[in-house]
């Protein structure tokens, strides 16, 4: 079972910007943390208000904005614009290529988005952007299918991600190849504790139980 803790992250600070990286991003390089499966990065960012990232471009990655608090503004050179609330899920495939900015979309107070990318399953494609509202249905929510959904963006990847609320007190197993990572929230597995940031890895035959102290919201993501 792989483990990361929020504390043993690595840590950016830029001033406007305020990043911990779960996973090798940018001057962060961990051999031993390279990413999990065909999941690459996973960025924590705090972004100060009316600041972000400049037009820059991508290419073949899968790239996901889930906002926690605040809002997130986009600009793309396909022509999407749009503002990312907290409560939606925003996926871009750069396919052969696209250059985008994403900015703090308020001038008074920061925002808190995960930046995630997977890598694809297909290189090459056209660009695209998607961008829906969670409908949590239940315990564990898919937002980001294969297929795609009314209810989920769809993803160039063999990859599934998934929203899991619970209640405080309330249990929820979870099994298979995948990573967990709690994005609010107490909960204990297999007697530990974890909370905001702290990640965990399961490989195909492996099961967790996830106890709630608290409320609890975590982004659980189905790996090959």
């Amino acid at each position: 079972m792989y483990i990361r803790k929020a504390q043993d992250r690595g840590h950016a600070d830029h001033g406007w910007l305020k990043s911990h990286h779960s996973f090798s991003f940018a001057n962060y390089y961990d051999p031993a943390h390279m990413g999990f499966s065909h999941l690459r990065v996973i960025n924590d960012d705090w972004v100060a208000p009316s600041m972000g990232f400049g037009r820059h471009g991508h290419r073949d990655m899968e790239i996901i904005s889930y906002v926690v608090r605040g809002a997130l503004a986009h600009k793309d050179s396909q022509g999407n614009q749009a503002t990312i609330p907290a409560g939606d899920i925003q996926i871009m495939s750069a396919g052969t290529g696209i250059e985008h900015s994403e900015f703090n979309a308020s001038d008074n107070e920061d925002v808190n988005f995960l930046q995630i990318w997977v890598l694809p399953k297909q290189q090459g494609i056209q660009p695209r952007y998607e961008q829906k509202k969670i409908v949590q249905e239940g315990a564990l929510t898919p937002i980001v299918t294969p297929q795609g959904s009314d209810t989920a963006v769809a993803i160039n990847a063999d990859v599934s991600m998934s929203q899991l609320k619970l209640s405080q007190g309330q249990n929820f197993e979870l099994s298979g190849s995948g990573y967990l990572h709690v994005v609010a929230g107490q909960a204990r597995m297999d007697g530990a504790e974890f909370g905001a940031g702290d990640g965990l890895g399961l490989l195909a035959g492996e099961s967790i139980t996830i106890e709630a102290d608290q409320e609890l919201t975590a982004l659980w993501f189905d790996l090959p």
